[in-house]
């Protein structure tokens, strides 16, 4: 705390003076500080906004983005689905196509067998008959 020397009338009006000069200087010094201190806050204070606005998009983006992905995910897993659907179709249906060949093949090799036998059983009646009369034409006496 100041201390003022005494003069006619009351404390010396010039140290009073200079104390109250040094005040008002220290006073101004601390209003312009706080001043500059209020500018770097509002500023600070629009960056936080900035940023959390910055931040909220990155969040809304990151969410999208996942809700993206997981859309794609299924959209992948009915399309595999499917695919895998087609493929088990196709493939019934080549065995069935494949199932059904070889059975004609063996029905038509059932009836070739048939034939052959057939045309071997004509031709060794052809001989039979064809050796009988052989023996017929032996037997006639000339």
């Amino acid at each position: 705390m100041k201390k003022f020397s005494r003069s006619f009338r009351g404390y010396n009006v010039d140290e009073v003076n200079a104390f109250v000069n040094e005040v008002i200087t220290q006073v101004e010094k601390i209003v312009n500080e706080n001043k500059e201190k209020d500018k770097k806050i509002a500023a600070l204070t629009a960056n936080i906004a900035k940023y959390k606005k910055m931040e909220d998009t990155l969040n809304r983006t990151i969410s999208m983005a996942q809700e993206t992905s997981e859309q794609l995910r299924k959209a992948a897993h009915i399309e595999s689905e499917g695919i895998i659907n087609d493929a088990k179709k196709n493939a019934n249906k080549i065995i069935n196509d494949a199932l059904a060949r070889a059975s004609k093949i063996e029905s038509e090799s059932d009836i070739l067998k048939k034939n052959i036998s057939i045309f071997k059983n004509r031709i060794k009646n052809i001989i039979e008959q064809q050796l009988q009369m052989m023996d017929d034409i032996d037997n006639i006496k000339f």
